[in-house]
């Protein structure tokens, strides 16, 4: 028998964090809450948790410092509950790794929805999709290692990525040449339900065409495939 999800409602507001919770149970999932990124860290250590529902804006450690370190440590799938009308905050959210996000005041019945597609495509995703390779790329004058996630030109100076920057990368070295649509680059780089971020791969694209191109405006590594997505057009050596 299938074990039921466990999810993780992370919120300083008792008001939103306690009903949803039941809200959950009464639909089959278990469900613990949280008050505050540390609670979250505790119960992390103690639980299994098959998903984080997480609100951004809390006092200390917010939830976008808290989905970055679950991004950096696990593979626990993140929905980000946001402001209403905050763009910033759920590009910022995508950015760093989250798996979907739903604006308050949400409906549950909605959030529920999504929390069961995201945990789905969790347990569906292949174990060997997940891990990044080892080791080093180089690249037309970049050289990038995977350990450090450290992004270097042939003058030595280094150019921060963003996780999902990096991820994006990373995808795309592993497969130049190959022309990946955006819902395989969504499955590959965080193996999230598509429909709701076609256009977050087209932003994330443009993000890293402005780091690594010579000319974003007439990109030659990361090649537009029109109707098909986006291939990386240089040879790629592996160290």
């Amino acid at each position: 028998m299938e074990v039921c999800p466990h999810v993780l409602v992370v919120d300083d507001h008792r008001e939103i964090r306690e009903p949803l919770a039941r809200y959950l149970e009464r639909h089959g999932l278990r469900a613990t809450v949280a008050e505050s990124a540390a609670a979250a860290r505790r119960t992390l250590r103690a639980a299994a948790v098959d998903l984080v529902v997480l609100d951004i804006m809390m006092p200390g450690e917010d939830g976008l410092q808290l989905c970055r370190y679950l991004r950096e440590t696990t593979r626990i799938p993140v929905i980000l509950l946001t402001a209403m009308g905050e763009e910033t905050d759920r590009i910022v959210g995508l950015e760093v790794g989250a798996d979907d996000y739903v604006s308050k005041p949400f409906n549950p019945r909605e959030l529920l929805a999504r929390i069961k597609a995201v945990v789905r495509r969790a347990r569906n995703l292949p174990p060997d999709r997940v891990p990044l390779p080892a080791g080093k790329y180089r690249f037309d004058r970049w050289s990038l290692d995977v350990a450090s996630r450290e992004l270097v030109d042939d003058e030595g100076v280094v150019t921060p990525l963003s996780y999902g920057e990096f991820r994006l990368l990373v995808v795309l070295l592993e497969r130049p040449g190959m022309v990946l649509s955006r819902d395989q680059l969504l499955d590959l780089t965080r193996g999230r339900a598509a429909a709701p971020f076609d256009r977050a791969v087209d932003n994330q694209v443009s993000r890293l065409r402005r780091k690594i191109e010579r000319n974003p405006r007439t990109p030659c590594l990361i090649a537009t495939v029109w109707g098909g997505g986006y291939r990386f057009s240089v040879e790629v050596e592996r160290g």
